[in-house]
């Protein structure tokens, strides 16, 4: 009997996988749960509706990720801290300080885009890596200046 997943099931496919499984496994376990729907016109036409609704909504936030990455491209963030008289930080920048500047700066970056190995903790330049989307990162430059 053909079926439409409508869950991921072990050792038989994904959601909205169209799968071939036993008359008496269907009936007496994937339906009931409702884990499968029997693979009529309509249930697998609404199946594959959705998968391709699904892939272009993917290739619409690639593409929108690209170009913000394109935006983004050795951007320069400047950060303003206090610091000791002999230019030690107090405290550290953080990924959540950088997300923060880039939104005043008009990007949008999620804190944790930001692939930040340990906050900095000097004053100068730093070269950050964001991940925008799987496959998509991009560089930035973040200024750490002492602040007036």
């Amino acid at each position: 009997m053909k079926v439409v997943l409508t869950a991921d099931v072990k050792n038989k496919g994904k959601k909205g996988d169209i799968v071939n499984v036993n008359d008496g496994y269907a009936m007496n376990f994937l339906i009931p749960k409702g884990l499968a729907v029997a693979a009529s016109a309509a249930a697998v036409n609404e199946t594959n509706q959705k998968k391709a609704a699904e892939v272009a909504r993917k290739e619409k936030e690639l593409a929108a990720a690209k170009a913000n990455a394109e935006k983004l491209n050795m951007a320069t963030v400047t950060l303003y801290v206090k610091c000791g008289e002999s230019g030690k930080l107090f405290g550290s920048v953080t990924a959540k300080e950088i997300a923060e500047e880039l939104k005043k700066s008009g990007y949008d970056v999620e804190k944790k885009n930001i692939l930040l190995e340990e906050p900095l903790r000097k004053l100068g330049r730093a070269t950050v890596e964001l991940k925008l989307y799987p496959g998509v990162r991009t560089k930035i430059n973040v200024v750490v200046a002492e602040e007036k």
